[in-house]
């Protein structure tokens, strides 16, 4: 079965990468969720897709303490993704951004954070980057965890696939309008898994999931399990859970 998973939680319900949006994201049937991780000044690991915050000041500048109320850390975000099947934490290491480690200390410590949680939990982790050497480095880092390259197409794709498969890594992670069958049928020979991103149209999403992809990442989770014939978790479901959590 091909997998839903929440862009940033479920963004359409709740703001993105915050805990009401993966608590959303769960509570509509999703299988699992996608959210960014990002260093603070003082080495703490905040979930935020932005390096900037909507005033301008970078995160990498700021203390964690700074950061606002609803942007939680790697640790609450991942205790509000429990119970769900698949939680692809992605390190935005980019040389471009403001806050580009070069020395890659993130990819380890996003991994030391990942490698700690109980071992049920970790199966339920990949960590993913469209910088290759930083999830090389949380490869080696943590040899326990699923790692996966995040692209937005392939120079050559059974190069690519051949080059992930010898690096130990779990999956390749393209844009959707990178994908066809012949990208699914060679990572899956190679032993690796087709997570694609992100896709909110219903007939790519029924060709992606025909295709073989094994997730999609989407913006929005109902509209996605409605378009693969699923259906939303039952309405008051994400009313009641909510409840719960207080």
């Amino acid at each position: 079965m091909t997998q839903v998973i929440g862009h940033q939680g479920a963004p359409t319900r709740a703001p993105a990468n915050t805990v009401a949006a993966f608590r959303a994201a769960r509570a509509v049937g999703a299988d699992g969720v996608e959210l960014d991780v990002r260093r603070t000044a003082d080495g703490r690991l905040a979930v935020s897709h932005d390096a900037h915050l909507p005033d301008g000041r970078a995160l990498v500048d700021l203390p964690a303490a700074a950061l606002p109320p609803d942007m939680p850390d790697l640790a609450a975000a991942l205790d509000a993704c429990a119970g769900l099947a698949l939680v692809n934490v992605e390190i935005k290491n980019w040389p471009a951004d403001v806050d580009f480690d070069p020395d890659l200390a993130i990819a380890e410590q996003v991994a030391a954070v990942l490698d700690a949680r109980p071992p049920a939990e970790r199966e339920r982790f990949v960590v993913s980057c469209f910088h290759e050497p930083t999830v090389d480095r949380v490869r080696t880092a943590a040899p326990g965890l699923a790692t996966a390259w995040l692209t937005l197409g392939f120079a050559d794709p059974g190069a690519d696939v051949a080059r992930l498969a010898a690096a130990g890594h779990a999956a390749v992670h393209p844009h959707h309008s990178a994908v066809d069958a012949e990208v699914v049928t060679l990572a899956h020979a190679a032993g690796l898994a087709v997570n694609t991103w992100t896709c909110d149209l219903p007939d790519r999403i029924r060709w992606l999931a025909d295709a073989g992809v094994d997730g999609i990442v989407t913006n929005d989770p109902v509209l996605a399990l409605e378009a693969l014939g699923r259906g939303p978790a039952e309405p008051g479901d994400e009313a009641d859970e909510a409840d719960e959590e207080e």
